[in-house]
């Protein structure tokens, strides 16, 4: 069975010979990608306020940092030369 290549030449979509047909698909195909570009915009910026509302959700639902307080426990000072070489 071979493949038919001419197929594809004769379904591929023309430019319509009308001028105005031609100006019309044009001004919708602008349209059309303006519209696009508006709802890709619209998705962006919601996408950005949701992860501002929970990064700030979770900012007040953490616990607050402790001031500069020592931890309890008992601790040893280690000199330089015994510590690890890398």
């Amino acid at each position: 069975m071979r493949f038919r290549h001419v197929f594809f030449r004769v379904a591929a979509p023309r430019k319509p010979r009308h001028r105005l047909l031609r100006l019309l698909l044009g001004v919708l195909g602008l349209a059309l990608l303006l519209v696009l570009i508006a709802f890709g915009v619209f998705v962006g910026a919601a996408m950005l306020a949701a992860g501002a509302l929970l990064r700030l959700w979770t900012l007040k639902r953490k616990a607050p940092a402790r001031k500069d307080e020592a931890l309890p426990g008992d601790f040893r000072v280690i000199s330089k030369p015994a510590l690890p070489a890398r």
